[in-house]
Formats: structure tokens, sequence, C-alpha cells
């Protein structure tokens, strides 16, 4: 004989007693909720629409306010830049044991490539600077040299990542969307982050490198052109008048926020409604702040906005002068694109590389400099300048002066912000090879362009994936106090 379960309204007894107990629960939570006055009219308004990228107070008082990140991609020389190497000149094609490390593996031999510039001294400093960069050398007072800084990784996808984002792999926010997490913008019409690539392309991995990772896309960068419309896709098709397209973006929103109730997390919602927004405002505001036909001659001639060699990035230095005017946060510079000798990857010939690179750039970030100080601007706008790595001081062939990636020891500089002007931080060895005297991670730059904006680094969080998640990782961090003002 078969045994039947007793049904209740056409279910199974187990179906009853599970339904059934997830209702008891279901009554508890709510008047567990109801207790705690989620259900009371006075507090609907915590549950309404808030825009992610209205500004936010910092932890404590910043000195800076904005963050330009100029980013030679590829990894220039530092013992070709800004780290002199006595003990190399009359060196050059000697074999010397060296422990390096690159694309081409580990390797403990290597052939000397003696630095093919010349040193000299300036400032009341006397900071030793080559010929690569005369004119940035004429401003070494007010820069803070970081010549200990090192890589977790000696390949660039890796490396650029780790150096945007903290991790060498993808996924992660870039320190420009922690930095708008963290503030907010100060101006409802721009971008928050603003990216700025160079003519050949750009970097390796492509956006990964100013992605907002698993925070809201609202944080992500967005790419400005120096040509033509500053950002692509950004009018609505057909020619709308303005009007309707004002009416287009409120039908939207209001969809969204009813949206909002049935389906969808408040952050999440609030991100699609800020970009409406945002997209709608920045048609007529994106193309003005970067019209530079309201500078005079004189501005536009100490960029080098009028000399064939130095007009992109003397035109993007401008531009990133003007988005900082206009309460833009985090901008991001890159110098080189794509592979090879279109960026500071100088892996056959370093001459060529390096005097090509240095100079497309050294006049504009000098100019740079230069007319955030006259302006009063430099002392809250923190301008950083370097690569994902530096370079190797052997060959990294059998014949010519190409040297390979150098993750162990590279220099890196910062100037403005509340940072010390003249100081030089950090040693490498005699070669160049590797850091030996405070050596800095990456994680220790990061932390110090968020203690500069204000931002705690070890308390900057936010929650994904069960755990408070922070740009410079789960152990505290210092900043680098010795180049604090």
């Amino acid at each position: 004989m078969v045994k039947r379960q007793s049904n209740f309204c056409g279910r199974t007894r187990r179906e009853f007693i599970w339904q059934a107990g997830a209702g008891f629960g279901g009554a508890a939570l709510a008047s567990m909720l109801s207790g705690d006055g989620f259900f009371d009219p006075a507090n609907a308004a915590e549950n309404t629409y808030k825009n992610p990228l209205a500004a936010k107070p910092p932890h404590f008082a910043p000195k800076a306010k904005s963050v330009i990140f100029l980013f030679m991609y590829g990894g220039p020389s530092h013992i070709d830049t800004f780290d002199r190497k006595p003990a190399m000149k009359g060196m050059d094609g000697k074999t010397v044991d060296v422990k390096t490390f690159g694309r081409g593996g580990h390797r403990s031999r290597g052939r000397i490539v003696e630095p093919r510039w010349n040193f000299k001294q300036y400032g009341e400093c006397g900071k030793y600077v080559s010929d690569l960069f005369p004119n940035v050398a004429e401003h070494v007072d007010d820069i803070a040299f970081l010549h200990s800084m090192t890589a977790d990784s000696p390949i660039h996808g890796s490396a650029m990542l780790m150096m945007n984002s903290g991790r060498i792999l993808s996924g992660s926010p870039a320190l420009g969307s922690w930095v708008t997490y963290g503030l907010g913008s100060e101006n409802e019409n721009l971008p928050g982050f603003v990216v700025m690539l160079d003519p050949s392309g750009g970097p390796i991995s492509g956006a990964k490198n100013w992605s907002s990772g698993y925070m809201p896309a609202t944080y992500q960068g967005t790419v400005f052109r120096s040509e033509g419309a500053p950002i692509l896709n950004l009018d609505p098709p057909g020619d709308l008048p303005e009007g309707v397209q004002r009416q287009l973006i409120d039908s939207i929103q209001n969809a969204n926020r009813r949206h909002l109730v049935s389906r969808e997390s408040n952050d999440d919602l609030a991100s699609r409604i800020a970009s409406y927004e945002l997209a709608y405002k920045m048609q007529t505001t994106a193309p003005e702040a970067v019209d530079l036909s309201t500078e005079d001659e004189r501005t536009l001639e100490m960029y080098g906005v009028n000399q064939d060699r130095t007009r992109d990035f003397g035109t993007r230095c401008l531009m990133a002068r003007r988005l900082v005017q206009r309460g833009v946060r985090f901008i991001q510079l890159y110098s080189g694109g794509a592979h090879n000798d279109a960026n500071w990857d100088a892996h056959g010939d370093l001459e060529v590389n390096h005097n090509k690179h240095a100079g497309n750039t050294d006049q504009p970030i000098a100019a740079l400099l230069k007319d955030l100080k006259q302006r009063g601007m430099l002392d809250e706008t923190l301008v950083v300048w370097g690569g994902e790595f530096g370079r190797q001081p052997t060959a990294e062939y059998a014949k010519g002066s190409g040297r390979d990636h150098n993750s162990y020891g590279f220099t890196m500089w910062m100037a403005g912000g509340g940072i010390k002007g003249g100081v030089s931080h950090g040693t490498t060895d005699e070669l160049g090879s590797q850091a030996v005297e405070n050596p800095l991670e990456v994680k220790h730059l990061h932390a110090t362009i968020l203690q500069q904006l204000g931002l705690d680094p070890n308390h900057l969080a936010y929650f994904y994936s069960g755990l408070d998640q922070k740009l410079v990782g789960v152990e505290s961090v210092e900043p680098i106090h010795d180049i604090i003002a």
C-alpha cells in the first residue's frame, strides 16, 4: 500500500510548513524594520535619489583639491633623466655582475649602457637634471623627487594596472575613481575624472586603466580629446532642440526613479541618473572648457601650442589647467601610446626614443608648473610625473643602447598640493639597478596622493564582495611624510 502525504489547499505538508515558516519570518522581519522606523514617512527622503558625484567633505583639511597625473607610458629611464649616476661615467660597454628582471627574464650579468645625456645642477637645491629636461629643470625647487620607487611587475600591462589601481589584475577602481568616490566633484557639469590620451593611441590594457572596477560607472574616467568634439558620442542623434533634450532626460530620470522601488539598488540607479544628467550638461560645458581661443598668445606660446613638436601635449596640459580651474578632481595625461617607440619603451635606440618623448613633453610640463604657480593654483593642485617602471642600467641586446624594463628601482616626482619642493627621497644603487635607501611601493605613492586630498588612505573604503576594499590594500600604509610640507 502506497502512503500518500495529506494536502492542505493542494499543497503537501512539507510545502505548507516551509511557506508558513517563511511567512512568520517575514512578519517578524517587517515588525523589526517597523520598530526601527524603516517604514515611517519621515524616513522616505533617505530612500530618494542622491547624486553620487555631489561634493563630499574630506576626512580632514586637505592640502590639494585636484590632481594632474602626467603618465609617461612605457617606462622612462630614471638614470637618463633625474637620477644621476656619476659612477657609470666611462663604463660604457663594460660587462658587470648585476641582477635585473625585465621582459627578457632574470639576468645576473649585463653590458653597461652609460647615460647618454649630461647632467647639470639647477635651482637653489642644486638638483642634477639631464639635458633631456632643461625646462622642467628650472622648477626643481618646487619638485619632490622619489628616487626609490618599486613596482610589483616588470610587464607593461600588469604594471600599468598596478600604478593606476593598486592591483596587478584588472577589475579594481582606478586612482581617479577612488578620488571622485571619496570627494565627489565641485562641478556638476563636468566629469570628476578626466583622461587624455596620446594621439598614437591608448596604453596597453586600454580602458581598464581608468575603469571604476566594482564601483558604479559614475566614477570611471571620461576620455577627453584635444581636437574636435572633446567627448565622443555625447550629442544625441539628430538635431533635437535643447528643450526636447531636457524633456527626454527628465522622462528617463522619472522612469528610472520609479524603477528604483521595484528592482535596482540605490547606488546603481543613482549612478545611472547621474550619468544621464551629466551627459546632458556636458553637451555645452565640455566644449567651452577645452576651448583655447580665449587664452592669450603668450600662454599658447608658453605651452608650445604653436609648435608642431609640442602642440599636442602642450594643448592637453593647458586643457588640464582649465579643467582644474573648473573643479575637475583628477586629470590624467598620457605621453606615449600604442607600442614600441610610440611610447617611452626604449628597447632599441635609447637616444632616438627619449629625445623624441622628452622633447614633446619638457616645455609643456614646465609651462604647466609655471602657469599653475603664477595663478596661485599650484598650492592646491598636486602634479604627479612618472611611468609604470624605469629602465635597467644594462643593454637588453648584444648591440645597441636599448634598455629593458626595471621594476626594482625608478624615479617619479610630485609638485604642488602641499608637497615640499627641492627635495629628493630615497636612492638607488650606484648603477640605478634597484632601490637601496627608503624603498617605496606604489601604495605609498597612492597613500600620499589621498592624504594630500584630505582622505585617510587607511579608512577610505568601498564595501564589495564581503570586504571593505581599499586602494592601498588591507594593511595600514603610511604616506611619504618626508616630502609633505
